[in-house]
């Protein structure tokens, strides 16, 4: 729900005597409705009830359609900036006998994802006769860790989920 539909303008304002501020923001003073409406109508704006709990009322000379594309512009600013403090969880997976080169290519994505402020869950999948040499898995998880250690950091420790060995790996804090 956007705080635009929450203001009373013009003839919507229901108080007897309102808290007047002109369109520079100089307060008037303590004036009645029906003033303060002719004054916002001489000068060709709206009267704005920007703060209805106060005793008298709170209201303001100004263009409402500009305060409401203000008020909008606000709010969006507001979603964008929160949308690029989340953070995200990418997965990458693998099996235990991974080629050099394979893993090269997965360390480069890690390492990309771990600089732009994302965690990296790594999903090492074990099939059939690789079940009984868990040490295989320890040993892939230890060389991740090793060559991302500059830019990332265990977050959640190895554990087996199934045929999986599956860790969590969070940018590295800065101090």
């Amino acid at each position: 729900m956007s705080k635009v539909e929450e203001y009373r303008i013009n003839r919507q304002i229901r108080a007897k005597e309102v808290r007047l501020i002109d369109e520079t923001g100089k307060q008037v003073g303590i004036v009645p409705v029906d003033e303060a409406l002719k004054l916002a109508e001489e000068k060709g704006l709206d009267l704005v009830e920007i703060a209805p709990q106060a005793k008298p009322p709170v209201c303001k000379i100004m263009d409402y359609g500009k305060f409401r594309y203000e008020l909008k512009k606000k709010e969006r600013e507001a979603r964008k900036k929160q949308r690029e403090h989340q953070v995200e969880v990418k997965d990458i997976r693998m099996k235990v006998m991974i080629d050099e080169h394979d893993l090269k290519v997965k360390l480069k994505y890690m390492r990309e994802f771990l600089e732009d402020g994302d965690k990296v869950r790594v999903r090492i999948r074990f099939r059939g006769r690789e079940n009984i040499h868990p040490e295989l898995g320890d040993k892939l998880f230890n060389r991740i860790v090793e060559e991302l250690q500059d830019v990332g950091e265990v977050e959640v420790k190895p554990k087996k989920e199934g045929p999986f060995l599956v860790f969590t790996l969070a940018p590295k804090r800065k101090k």
